[in-house]
């Protein structure tokens, strides 16, 4: 009796193949065509990034936990050394919280005068996805009644996904530098809030990118908190010792309120849109 033939899956349908070495070109391909189809479908050309530390909480959380270190310690647990250093720590992250804050509001404010541009232009807040810095920017531009991009990286300790993002606009990469892809692709300004290597990375690579003409229009950089900036990058001395330039100091400029971050790049952003028409 002839035996009856089993069809085999089709190389794209076959999981064990596309999660294997041999395909990770595949995958690669997947993390650009896939995100361009769904950017495509909602119609996002133009964004303002937001960088920086996803360890930055929310003012409100920041002194609630102050409070309770303060309620729950016993008196000899106030003089010891650890409860001081705990609270030297809770402390900062009050001061530091001031910067989640400012990142929700300056996002509010690129939506509302997004809202209001013509000609087909529309600036969407796009972030890394996750905690921090990154969820006060998609916040302020949701509960502006904005669109909201994340552009999230699987990492070994798991960033979880804001909860103010888009629906169709949550993404999760693989490759660092395919969502790296992403954030310039769309990017027409960036805002640098105080972060930690990650930040770092990804501000050397715009201003490098920028410095070596590689990106051809010009894109405001914005670097948010002089006071935060000015200790962890000391371009002064960069500068003296001839490893950067005059001209490379223009590529960025400061701000330290949300009104001052607003107005550089709302004037950047215009000239931008008036070369553009």
């Amino acid at each position: 009796m002839k035996s009856k033939s089993i069809r085999t899956p089709k190389a794209y349908k076959n999981l064990e193949f596309l999660i294997s070495p041999d395909a990770r070109t595949i995958r690669i391909l997947a993390e650009f065509l896939e995100p361009a189809h769904r950017f495509k479908k909602e119609g996002i050309k133009e964004a303002i990034v937001f960088f920086g530390s996803a360890r930055i909480k929310p003012q409100k959380e920041a002194r609630k936990h102050h409070r309770e270190l303060l309620k729950n310690a016993s008196r000899t647990e106030k003089n010891s050394a650890a409860f001081k250093r705990q609270l030297d720590e809770s402390e900062i992250d009050i001061e530091m919280s001031r910067y989640y804050e400012d990142a929700v509001q300056l996002s509010s404010m690129l939506t509302k005068w997004s809202h209001k541009l013509k000609n087909g232009h529309h600036f969407v807040i796009c972030s890394g996805g996750g905690p921090g810095i990154m969820e006060a920017a998609n916040k302020g531009a949701i509960l502006s009644g904005g669109k909201s991009i994340g552009l999230n990286i699987s990492l070994p300790h798991e960033q979880e996904s804001n909860a103010y993002l888009s629906p169709n606009l949550n993404f999760e990469f693989h490759y660092f530098f395919m969502r790296k892809l992403w954030f310039m692709s769309l990017a027409e300004g960036l805002v640098m809030f105080p972060g930690g290597f990650g930040t770092l990375d990804e501000m050397m690579e715009v201003l490098t990118l920028i410095q070596t003409k590689k990106v051809e229009s010009k894109i405001p950089v914005v670097l948010y908190g002089p006071s935060y900036w000015k200790q962890v990058l000391n371009f002064d001395f960069m500068l003296k010792y001839h490893t950067i330039s005059k001209e490379d100091l223009k590529l960025f400029q400061f701000a330290d309120t949300p009104e001052e971050a607003f107005e550089i790049l709302k004037r950047e952003l215009s000239k931008h849109l008036m070369n553009k028409s």
